[in-house]
């Protein structure tokens, strides 16, 4: 179905891509003209929603600052010894 551009040079997408894209007001678009047509790339914005508020059901308990350091010790003593092999 072709759509009119408008005085302002704007254009419409049509409903069934947005949806089918999951565009929503606020994402970027890149427009790129390759040869005779123009190609249009959507981005999300950046999300609003924290890593622990969205994994917030997932979490179990909460891990003290000497277990913390424990694990990285372990991490630092695993890596050197994985570089000394082969």
């Amino acid at each position: 179905m072709p759509y009119l551009v408008g005085p302002k040079g704007q254009v419409v997408i049509a409903k069934e891509i947005r949806e089918r894209l999951g565009i929503r007001p606020g994402w970027r678009v890149i427009q790129r003209l390759v040869d005779d047509h123009v190609e249009l790339y959507f981005l999300p914005p950046p999300h609003r929603a924290s890593l622990k508020g969205l994994l917030r059901d997932k979490i179990r308990g909460t891990v003290s600052e000497e277990a913390w350091a424990e694990a990285r010790e372990r991490a630092w003593r695993a890596s050197w010894s994985e570089e000394g092999e082969g």
